[in-house]
């Protein structure tokens, strides 16, 4: 109203020429207050001929690798615009991103590839080119500040084609061996950082006490201490796996209880478990689930994820009590904390109130996948009001930039191809094989049923797992929720690996199904491989993990077409077999063992004892 008065009535104290001086000053203003941004698409961007000029700067100390990090980063705040700020605190999905420029224009500090986000042919070549000219973009801005590029290499680097598919954590959690597991990591930060990757979202350091969770694959078990060794061994694994030119980073996760939901709780009308609601007193969340945050950040954790269940009603990632007293200030953790898959959409009724929430609890990057100009847009509104302050905004930078400078981000050269030949290599292969037959646990062994003999005269072999590399490899692998089958993955199934051990006068005879044919004589050996199709997260959530009708109908033919049935289960979790295992002469768990099943017959046929230990219980 004031505006349209003064407009239309020209005796008012401003003259034509004094009014527009007057706008023309307060528009200079207005432009110099926000950081010389202008408005575009309803977000707020830099206008580029200022930009230009602050760019053409020859004084870049952050460059200079002989400096200590902490003064890189001052110097670098120092002539960082609030957009820039901004940009810094942003985890994009690299699927919203359809124009290079983009990355450039939003000075986006980081990307990610979700399960199955890679690039249109899933080669190595083909991922470390995409890698590539996605960093490509950042040399366009004024800073030149790199991407940091995460993935779910949580197994191996497992969406790539070709890469050594490592056993689940469950399984490791098995093995209780935390140098195997460290060899491990190392391993799988090898192949991602040859693609130009060197961000990895893990180890998991959830303890479950629900196996109806479909996470529990993902973890290392229920025993918080083995939990925190193995988690240990793999996040220095992964980050103490450096050569001349990079270090990769690893990611503790989900802080904190995950595991401990109660069912039927979940948020996700699909789920049951997954972002459920946590009920434990502070004293038992503490004794259980912080051990293993408490062993990972005073061994070196810079990435903190938080999950995105609840605590006894108050969503994790807007906690300020555990984000920043527990976390931050107690365990003095002193890297960022990112949240997880839209985990910072979920604390309040609208995006800027969960936004304002969690940035103020003490999330520094967001997980935003696809709504980037949102986030920017929402974050330039909070700092302006006030709900956001810009000392929360810069200490959130200054952590995320810490940590850039200390994985070598800045220093690095551009990844070449010919590092990519320590992707599937032979050396690694064999690591994983020695893994899976560690992570073999003997559940029964009724009148030393096993190890069997390489020299039996007849063997049938069924069951949905036992030629199937998808249900091995189980979730996370090639695409979010797995594959069911022998396609988009390089290994050995259960089923060539016994038909490579075995004497080349055995015959061994495999139906899917269990039909073999008609004979009197029954075969020395019948061997079952069944177990669970693959699956992620809440997806996997289930009030009755078991085998399924059709394995139980195939394990029923084998055991009237053999002198001995051994059932090995392909799980991520333990399964209900107490109805059933009474009358199985042998039960092996195998957990979800990756691409090398030669692992299994090294056990299976006493080439090498069982040493796994059961890292969760399991009722038989």
């Amino acid at each position: 109203m004031y505006f349209s008065h003064i407009t239309k009535n020209p005796s008012t104290s401003f003259g034509t020429g004094k009014k527009i001086l007057f706008f023309t000053i307060l528009f200079v203003l207005l432009i110099i207050g926000v950081g010389f941004l202008v408005v575009k698409n309803n977000v707020m961007v830099p206008a580029k001929d200022i930009l230009s000029e602050r760019c053409n700067q020859d004084d870049t100390p952050y460059l200079d690798q002989t400096l200590p990090v902490a003064k890189r980063v001052d110097d670098l705040m120092g002539k960082m615009t609030e957009w820039e700020k901004i940009g810094q605190m942003a985890l994009i999905e690299k699927n919203s991103i359809h124009d290079l420029n983009e990355i450039t224009k939003y000075n986006l500090g980081a990307l990610l590839s979700g399960g199955g986000a890679g690039p249109k042919v899933e080669t190595p070549a083909a991922w470390l080119s995409m890698v590539n000219n996605f960093q490509n973009a950042t040399q366009k801005t004024c800073l030149k500040i790199p991407l940091l590029y995460g993935i779910d290499a949580t197994h191996g680097h497992a969406n790539v084609l070709g890469a050594t598919v490592f056993p689940h954590s469950i399984g490791l959690g098995a093995t209780r061996d935390s140098d195997l597991v460290r060899r491990i990591a190392k391993a799988t930060a090898d192949e991602m950082v040859a693609t130009g990757i060197y961000w990895s979202f893990s180890p998991n350091l959830d303890v479950p006490q629900d196996i109806r969770w479909g996470k529990t694959y993902e973890t290392f078990g229920s025993d918080a201490n083995n939990v925190a060794t193995l988690g240990l061994a793999y996040l220095q694994g992964v980050q103490d796996s450096s050569s001349k030119y990079f270090n990769a980073l690893a990611t503790a996760k989900h802080f904190i209880g995950g595991g401990a939901m109660e069912y039927g709780t979940a948020r996700n009308k699909n789920f049951k478990v997954e972002e459920g609601n946590i009920t434990l007193s502070d004293k038992s969340l503490r004794q259980t689930h912080l051990l293993p945050f408490q062993k990972a950040v005073a061994g070196g954790a810079r990435a903190v994820m938080v999950g995105t269940a609840t605590w006894n009603g108050v969503n994790n990632t807007g906690n300020h009590y555990l984000l920043t007293d527990v976390l931050k200030k107690e365990l003095g953790f002193s890297g960022f904390v990112v949240s997880d898959w839209y985990g910072v959409y979920q604390v309040s009724d609208t995006r800027y109130d969960s936004l304002v929430h969690s940035i103020n609890a003490g999330v520094d990057m967001v997980m935003t996948p696809f709504e980037y100009k949102d986030f920017m847009a929402n974050m330039q509104k909070a700092l302006a009001s006030g709900d956001i302050s810009q000392g929360r905004l810069d200490d959130a930078v200054r952590r995320i930039l810490t940590v850039k400078f200390n994985t070598g981000l800045f220093d690095r050269p551009e990844a070449v191809s010919g590092g990519l030949s320590i992707i599937g290599s032979a050396k690694h292969r064999v690591l994983a094989r020695e893994a899976v037959r560690k992570s073999q646990v003997l559940l029964k062994n009724e009148n030393s049923a096993l190890p069997l003999s390489k020299l039996s005269g007849q063997i049938i072999i069924a069951g949905s797992a036992a030629d199937n590399l998808g249900r091995q490899a189980g979730g996370w692998t090639t695409e979010w929720q797995g594959i069911d089958g022998n396609y988009g993955i390089v290994g050995t199934t259960v089923l060539e690996a016994i038909k490579n051990t075995v004497s080349k006068n055995t015959n061994v005879e495999y139906s899917l199904e269990g039909n073999f044919s008609k004979q009197e004589a029954l075969a020395d050996v019948g061997i079952a491989v069944v177990g669970e199709k693959p699956y992620a997260e809440g997806w996997g959530d289930n009030a009755n993990p078991s085998l399924s009708a059709e394995d139980l109908a195939v394990i029923e033919k084998m055991k009237v077409k053999s002198k001995k049935l051994i059932v090995i289960i392909i799980s991520g979790r333990p399964l209900d077999i107490k109805k059933y295992v009474h009358a199985w002469d042998g039960v092996v768990a195998s957990w979800l063992p990756g691409s090398e099943a030669s692992g299994i017959t090294d056990t299976l046929f006493g080439d090498y004892s069982f040493v796994g230990q059961l890292p969760i219980d399991w009722p038989l």
